[in-house]
C-alpha cells in the first residue's frame, strides 16, 4: 500500500469554496490502474487556517509514479489548485509506503 498526502491551509472562510473545487472535479482517478481509494478530510480549524488534507491509496509506488506521469493526471490537475487566494500557503505533498497493515 502506498499513500500519497496533501496538505492544504485554507484562509478562514474559503472552506466553502474550497470544498467546491474539489467536489465539482473529475478527479479520473477510479480508471487509474492500481487506484485503491481518495479522502478529501476537514481537519480543526487552527490560528489563521483551516487545516485539509486528501489522501490517495496506491496499490504501489509503481502505480502512484505512473498515474502523476499519465494523461488522466494533467486532466485532473487542470484547475484543480483553485484560485490562490483561498491558500495561506502552498500545498504540502507527503508521500508514504506501508510497513504495516490491520483490517
Amino acid at each position: 500500500m502506498y499513500l500519497t498526502m496533501n496538505r492544504f491551509k485554507v484562509k478562514p472562510g474559503s472552506e466553502e469554496a474550497f470544498e467546491a473545487v474539489w467536489k465539482s472535479r473529475d478527479s479520473h482517478l477510479k480508471s487509474v490502474p492500481g487506484f485503491v481509494a481518495f479522502h478529501l478530510l476537514k481537519g480543526p480549524e487552527k490560528a489563521g487556517y483551516r487545516l485539509y488534507a486528501s489522501h490517495t491509496f496506491w496499490d504501489s509506488e509503481a502505480a502512484f509514479a505512473a498515474w502523476t506521469k499519465s494523461e488522466a493526471f494533467r486532466a485532473a490537475h487542470k484547475g484543480a489548485r483553485g484560485p490562490s487566494d483561498l491558500y495561506v500557503e502552498p500545498p504540502e505533498l507527503e508521500l508514504f509506503e506501508s510497513v504495516q497493515h490491520l483490517a
